[in-house]
């Protein structure tokens, strides 16, 4: 018999999730999306700071920030924190 591994949906309620948050996409919980708006963000990466989730990264190589939308819940706290309010919670 196989065993085939269960999704978040399939978890029953106030259950615990058995994997790591990283091997675990978490992205499709969202109902809402964080969308940046490249001309006002300054890069102050208070946005990364505050994500819970770790879904916002820092490329160096690019000197710019990146959503990771695979694990963005879409809980806006990025949104709320930008002082520049660059970043709008859009429906996903």
């Amino acid at each position: 018999m196989t065993s085939k591994e269960k999704s978040w949906k399939e978890i029953s309620p106030a259950g615990v999730c058995w994997k790591a948050s990283t091997q675990f996409l978490t992205g499709d919980w969202k109902t809402y999306k964080p969308v940046r708006d490249l001309e006002k963000c300054t890069r102050c990466l208070l946005c990364v700071l505050f994500c819970p989730d770790g879904a916002i990264h820092w490329k160096p190589e690019k000197g710019d920030i990146e959503f990771d939308y695979n694990f963005c819940k879409g809980c806006g706290i990025c949104a709320n924190e930008c002082p520049a309010k660059a970043i709008e919670m859009k429906l996903e």
